[in-house]
């Protein structure tokens, strides 16, 4: 019982993040939730809480979507996210975790440290979102090497949110999809997901709140830094 409520508190701080920054919510959420419930409700309840979110944030920003970019990004994490769901069945899960959680590592700390963006090759940043689809497909948590496309192709903070979150909306219901065909949706996954609404509808009223208030970047920072607490999750 403790670890649900525990798990209810990291739904809601990681979701308000996502809601405030369009990304990084499952990013947060997965590597304590794998602990707390393990990988399979994970993956499953998180889904569609993320989904709910992104749905939210996609229609209360339509007008900024930059639906060529978006069009790319949905293309291309499709073909990885393809991949990631079936090496899953095929690898030792405890592997790719610590694999999952130096990527994060990594990631965190250069994001952290690194104030001028690296501008990288066109092909480069096309590879990225592949493998963004294939850690998605894994650990539906693919934010983190999204956002180093979505920040190249996208350096507006309005038009970076409304455009990655129907990214997540579109991979959230694919996988929603494969998660049924999977039997995941049992019931104590069910009771999770449904006791899940009020931590979801609390951080999307108090994300949005915060995303008009806080200064993007001084958060960003913040996000950076549990990203690196999440990853030393993994290892724990």
């Amino acid at each position: 019982m403790l670890n649900k409520i525990i798990f209810m508190i990291v739904l809601f701080l990681a979701n308000t993040i996502q809601i405030i920054t369009g990304f990084a919510g499952n990013m947060l959420a997965m590597p304590p939730s794998m602990i707390l419930v393990g990988y399979e409700s994970s993956k499953t309840v998180l889904n569609i809480f993320t989904l709910a979110a992104c749905v939210w944030i996609t229609y209360k920003n339509r007008k900024n979507i930059q639906w060529r970019v978006l069009f790319k990004m949905c293309f291309f994490m499709l073909i990885g996210m393809a991949v990631g769901i079936n090496i899953i069945k095929c690898f030792n899960l405890q592997i790719l975790s610590y694999i999952y959680g130096i990527m994060i590592l990594c990631i965190a700390v250069k994001k952290l440290f690194t104030k001028n963006q690296i501008k990288l090759p066109k092909e480069l940043m096309i590879i990225i979102l592949f493998f963004a689809g294939v850690i998605h497909g894994m650990f539906v948590s693919g934010g983190a090497l999204l956002v180093i496309y979505a920040v190249w192709a996208l350096p507006e903070k309005d038009k970076f949110r409304a455009t990655v979150a129907p990214v997540w909306v579109v991979l959230g219901l694919i996988l929603m999809y494969s998660h049924y065909k999977s039997g995941l949706y049992t019931s104590e996954n069910l009771i999770l997901i449904f006791i899940s609404i009020v931590p979801l509808v609390l951080s999307i009223k108090i994300g949005n709140i915060l995303y008009d208030k806080i200064n993007q970047q001084t958060f960003l920072r913040i996000t950076y830094i549990l990203l690196i607490i999440a990853a030393i999750f993994v290892f724990i």
